[in-house]
C-alpha cells in the first residue's frame, strides 16, 4: 500500500513505484521499511530515485544484514530524518564516519548517495550497545543535529573500555544547537544501567546544551536529584523532561521547580520509587503542563489529586500503579483538569465505585475523557464498564485487559455505546485481553462484534480468551463484514497493525 504521505513496504516484496506515484511524493514524506532483511538495497536505492529535497525517515526493524546496506552507500543525500532499528555499534560508528568524511571531499569527488551533514537533523538509533566511541563520532561528525535519540539493550554487563562513560556525555556539548536528547538502556536479561556517568557527567551536558527543549534519560543510576536537576535549571526552553528507571531521583530534585527558568508541558518520572505526592504538589502552579507520566511511582497516593485536579492544561495522565485509592477518584472527578488519556493501570485500590466517581461527579474529566485504561485491576467489574458506558460519553479507547470480572454483560453495554440519544460515542479500540469472565463458548461477545453493534470499532485485542479459542467461524464471518477491523489474537498493546506500529505476531 502507497498512500499519498506514508508507505509502508517490506524490504522483500516492494513493486516498482509508478511515476505517478513517485511524483506525489514530496518534502516531509516519511518512508517505513518493516522487518528488512539484508537483501533490502535495492529498495533503499529507489528511495533515493525520489531525489530532490526529499525528507525521509527511514525505520527498519529486522536483525538480518542492515550493516550490508551501510557498507554499500546507498542512502539519499537529502534526508533529514534517520532511523534505523536494529544496528550494531560499529556499524553505525563506520557510516557515521562516512558520511563526514564525504562531506569533507571537494563537490566534484563526493559520493552523491550518501546523506548530507547539512540536511541530516534528526538521528534515531536502537543500537546494541551506547558507548563513549559511538557517542563521540556522532558529536564530533554531525555537530548541527537538532535531535538525537539513542537506546539500547546490553544483555550482559559491559566492560569500562565499551561503555558510556563521563566523557562521552561531555562531548555532546559539541552539538550545541541539540534542541531533543534522548539517552536510554533498557533491560535484557540482567540488570543493565549508565553504570559509568555521573552528576559530574550531566552538569557538564546541561551546561552545554542549553537550548534543548527536550530531554528524556532511562537507566542512569549513579545520577543523583542534583545532576537530574540540573535541566531544569540550566535549560530555559525546555519543554519535556522525562527519567526512567532512576532508583536515586526524589523529591528533592523538583523541591524548587517553581523558581525554575523553564515552562514544563510534558513531566515524565517513572518507576521512580522514591518519588512521592509531595512532587506532584509542587505542580499546582504549572499553569503549562499538558502531559504527566508518574507510571511505576508507587508513592503517590491520593493527596496528589487535589494539586492534579487543578492543572487546567492537563490533557494526558499516567498513574499506572500507583498507590490510590476510590477517594482519588472522586477527587479527580469533580476537578477542572480537561483530562483526554487516562491511564490507572495496576492501581489495584481502585474499585467499581471509583469508576463511577470519576465520571459521574459532575466535573471536567466527564466531559473530555476519550481514552482509558484499566487493565490488571482486580476489582473492576461489570459495573465500571456500565458506568462508562453511560457516563464516559467521549470514551472511544477502552482497555480491561486482565479484568477477570468483566462478562458479557459489559460487552453488551459496549457493544451499544454510540447509539444511545445521550450523544455518547462508539468505541473505536477496545482491549480484551486475558477477560477470562468472558461466556466460556466466547460466542456471545464475539458475536457481538459483528454489525450492527460496535460501530466504528477499529481495533481489538482478544488473546487468552475464549473469543480467540473458540470462535473461528464467527471470525471469520467478522473479517469479511467488517475489513478495515483489526482482531488481534496475541497480546499486544492497543494500536498494533495500526498506522506505523509493528505487530510482533504477525
Amino acid at each position: 500500500m502507497l498512500r499519498r504521505h506514508v508507505a509502508e513496504r517490506s524490504g522483500l516484496d516492494w513493486p516498482e513505484m509508478p511515476q505517478s506515484e513517485g511524483a506525489d511524493v514530496g518534502v516531509g514524506t516519511a518512508w517505513l521499511i518493516q522487518r528488512v532483511h539484508w537483501e533490502f538495497s535495492s529498495n533503499v536505492k529507489l528511495l533515493c530515485a525520489l531525489g530532490g529535497n526529499t525528507s525521509l525517515c527511514l525505520k527498519i526493524q529486522g536483525v538480518q544484514g542492515p550493516g550490508y546496506a551501510f557498507s554499500s552507500g546507498i542512502w539519499p543525500r537529502s534526508i533529514k530524518v534517520l532511523k534505523l532499528q536494529p544496528v550494531h555499534e560499529d556499524d553505525m560508528i563506520s557510516l557515521v564516519k562516512k558520511i563526514a568524511g564525504n562531506e569533507n571531499r571537494p563537490a566534484s569527488i563526493r559520493f552523491p548517495s550518501l546523506p548530507s551533514t547539512r540536511s541530516l537533523q534528526s538521528l534515531s538509533l536502537h543500537v546494541s550497545t551506547i558507548s563513549d566511541k559511538l557517542v563521540t563520532t556522532i558529536a564530533e561528525s554531525m555537530p548541527c543535529l537538532l535531535e538525537l535519540e539513542l537506546e539500547d539493550r546490553p544483555w550482559k554487563d559491559l566492560l569500562p573500555h565499551g561503555d558510556l562513560t563521563n566523557a562521552g556525555i561531555q562531548s555532546l556539548r559539541s552539538c550545541n544547537q541539540l534542541k531533543s536528547l534522548s539517552l536510554s538502556r533498557n533491560r535484557q536479561n540482567c540488570q543493565a544501567s549508565f553504570k559509568r556517568v555521573n552528576d559530574m557527567g550531566i552538569f557538564l551536558l546541561s551546561e552545554g546544551c542549553k537550548v534543548l527543549e527536550s530531554i528524556q534519560l532511562s537507566g542512569f543510576s549513579k545520577v543523583s536529584d542534583a545532576g537530574f536537576a540540573s535541566f531544569l535549571h540550566s535549560c530555559k526552553n525546555l519543554k519535556k523532561f522525562e527519567v526512567r528507571n532512576s532508583q536515586s531521583l526524589s523529591d528533592l530534585a523538583f523541591h524548587d521547580l517553581t523558581e525554575a527558568p523553564c515552562s514544563l508541558t510534558e513531566l515524565g518520572i517513572l518507576s521512580c520509587n522514591l518519588i512521592t505526592s509531595e512532587t506532584v504538589k509542587k505542580l499546582a502552579f504549572s499553569s503549562n503542563l499538558e502531559v504527566l507520566d508518574l507510571a511505576g511511582c508507587r508513592s503517590v497516593a491520593d493527596s496528589s489529586f487535589y494539586s492534579i485536579s487543578s492543572l487546567k492544561m492537563l490533557n494526558t495522565l499516567d498513574l499506572a500503579g500507583a498507590d490510590i485509592t476510590d477517594s482519588g477518584m472522586s477527587t479527580l472527578g469533580r476537578g477542572s483538569a480537561p483530562i483526554r488519556r487516562l491511564s490507572l493501570r495496576g492501581c489495584r485500590r481502585v474499585t467499581d465505585k471509583g469508576i463511577s466517581q470519576l465520571l459521574l461527579s459532575g466535573g471536567v474529566i466527564g466531559k473530555t475523557l476519550s481514552s482509558l485504561d484499566l487493565g490488571y485491576m482486580p476489582y473492576v467489574s461489570d459495573k465500571a464498564i456500565h458506568a462508562i458506558a453511560v457516563g464516559g460519553v467521549v470514551i472511544t479507547e477502552l482497555c480491561i485487559r486482565s479484568c477477570s470480572y468483566v462478562t458479557d454483560s459489559s460487552m453488551e453495554a459496549l457493544a451499544r455505546k454510540g447509539s444511545l440519544e445521550n450523544g455518547s460515542r462508539p468505541i473505536r479500540r477496545l482491549d480484551l485481553f486475558s477477560c477470562v469472565g468472558l461466556s466460556a463458548s466466547g460466542l456471545e461477545s464475539l458475536q457481538m462484534l459483528k454489525k450492527p453493534l460496535f460501530r466504528g470499532l477499529r481495533w481489538v485485542g482478544i488473546g487468552r480468551a475464549c473469543l480467540a479459542d473458540k470462535g473461528g467461524s464467527v471470525l471469520s464471518e467478522i473479517y469479511e463484514e467488517r475489513p478495515w477491523l483489526t482482531v488481534c489474537t496475541g497480546g499486544c498493546e492497543m494500536g498494533c497493525r495500526d498506522g506505523w506500529e509493528y505487530h510482533g505476531a504477525s
